[in-house]
């Protein structure tokens, strides 16, 4: 009888350091992950969470400490594109990551970007840079509204280069003439908090 109390307890114990071995391993693993995890991948899943809700939105503070409200539609390389809400022109933005000062998220939000991504980004999404989607807005000439570190500007995006872009800056609601350009600007992408623009097809 005392054989059989010692092999149940020898069994017991066996059993409990092995669940706290398996528990500590799991810790670690989350651990590891969350040290990998980059503020792309928290706004990617963010986002996937607000799909099935037509009124929630991400707010954001840029670096200059001005608050946007978007709902996120898709993710490149180093920008999120978005629906403009709330104040400010409205119409559509592309914002780099680097021009975000803070994401205003409340705690349910916040836990839920902690989340594995359900589906990881396409390979082709992740090497699109900021220039690819400002070449895209230059070449469909779409007019825009700059905000960068010293204020907002509005034009039309002549050129991209590799890490700048030229501006030629004429009125709101005009089209860009040569006769109405009212200067240039060389605008290097580490300067640029925003881009938002009209609905382009």
């Amino acid at each position: 009888m005392r054989w059989d109390l010692l092999f149940d307890d020898l069994e017991a114990r066996l059993d409990q350091e092995q669940r706290d071995e398996e528990r500590a391993l799991a810790l670690e693993e989350e651990r590891l992950r969350l040290g990998r995890l980059g503020l792309r991948d928290r706004l990617t899943v963010m986002a996937g969470a607000l799909e099935h809700d037509p009124s929630a939105v991400v707010r954001i503070e840029l670096r200059s400490g001005e608050p946007i409200v978007v709902r996120p539609s898709a993710f490149g390389r180093d920008w999120l594109s978005a629906d403009l809400l709330g104040g400010g022109p409205g119409g559509q933005c592309v914002l780099p990551f680097s021009a975000i000062g803070a994401v205003l998220a409340g705690p349910r939000l916040l836990e839920r970007s902690l989340e594995p991504q359900p589906h990881p980004p396409s390979r082709l999404t992740e090497r699109m840079g900021l220039a690819f989607v400002l070449r895209d807005l230059s070449r469909r000439r779409a007019p825009v509204h700059l905000a960068t570190d010293t204020g907002r500007v509005h034009g039309t995006i002549d050129r991209v280069a590799r890490d700048h872009l030229d501006l030629a800056v004429h009125p709101a609601g005009t089209p860009r003439r040569e006769r109405d350009v009212q200067g240039y600007r060389m605008v290097p992408f580490e300067r640029v908090l925003l881009v938002s623009f009209d609905s382009v097809g």
